[in-house]
């Protein structure tokens, strides 16, 4: 009970300043939909099955450039379940990556916004085929630098988002064709493996489109999902590519603690 109090206590204090604090904006979403594997070192065929995947984001207040600048963090897990067009082999895919952006309002008229910024993505994972036997798995792992967009449109209670991101430089990982990565791990015969990553061997892309719409207390978040990746070096070529529908809820939150709750400011969303 005392805790309750305390609790309702600072909400008061916040509220009543003339400041404000900026809510954050998160959501959780699943996609499921349809994938598609060329990986040469493991077969010349292209895989299709099913993608599932889950994500999460955090849209929030950077603090900076008198706090224009939107801080977007994408945490995902993705998977696919795959065969070739015969069904005679199956490949299973899996990634883990982490995304982060800081956004600019370039453009901020009624009810549309249009951002630009620019960010970091890491991901690590892979594709395993089970009919190789010497070898079996092409392992996935990269850190780029990212350029991206994102447009915000609010229309009645629906808000619409479009969000676009492309690595330009980084680094990837890949073998020779042919090596084993009993070669390159256990013997350490691993030079020439991590490449540079630019646009001549190196594509990936996020499409992403929402529409949030509140039902009751809750609000749904649905739409689209896309991602495609190809690399082309040493003698492999790669070729990942998914479309998904997603669906899931967002939720605005506060964080209460440390200078938040001595500056007592007044609430905003940075997303709705």
């Amino acid at each position: 009970m005392s805790l309750f109090l305390l609790f309702c206590l600072l909400s008061a204090s916040v509220l009543g300043q003339t400041d404000k604090v900026k809510s954050v904006n998160r959501a959780t979403v699943i996609g499921v939909g349809k994938s598609l594997l060329t990986d040469t070192y493991l077969s010349p065929l292209q895989y299709t099955g099913t993608n599932i995947s889950i994500l999460t984001e955090r849209i929030s207040d950077a603090g900076i450039i008198n706090d224009k600048l939107l801080l977007w963090q994408q945490f995902s897990l993705n998977t696919a379940f795959t065969k070739n067009p015969s069904s005679s082999s199956s490949e299973y895919y899996g990634d883990l990556s982490y995304n982060v952006a800081g956004f600019y309002p370039f453009v901020k008229a009624n009810n549309f916004r249009f951002f630009a910024g620019a960010g970091l993505d890491a991901s690590l994972g892979g594709i395993y085929n089970v009919r190789n036997s010497n070898n079996p798995g092409s392992l996935k792992t990269s850190i780029n630098l990212d350029i991206a967009a994102m447009a915000i449109y609010n229309w009645k209670n629906f808000t619409f988002r479009w969000h676009v991101s492309s690595p330009f430089v980084g680094m990837f990982f890949s073998p020779e064709y042919g090596q084993s990565y009993y070669e390159i791990f256990s013997l350490g015969n691993g030079s020439g493996t991590i490449m540079l990553a630019s646009f001549n061997n190196y594509l990936a892309l996020q499409n992403y489109i929402t529409v949030d719409f509140p039902i009751s207390n809750v609000t749904i978040r649905t739409g689209y999902l896309g991602n495609y990746y190809r690399t082309d070096v040493n003698n492999i070529y790669t070729n990942i590519s998914s479309h998904q529908f997603v669906l899931g809820f967002a939720v605005e939150s506060l964080n209460f603690g440390g200078s938040k709750i001595k500056k007592s400011k007044f609430i905003e969303s940075v997303y709705y």
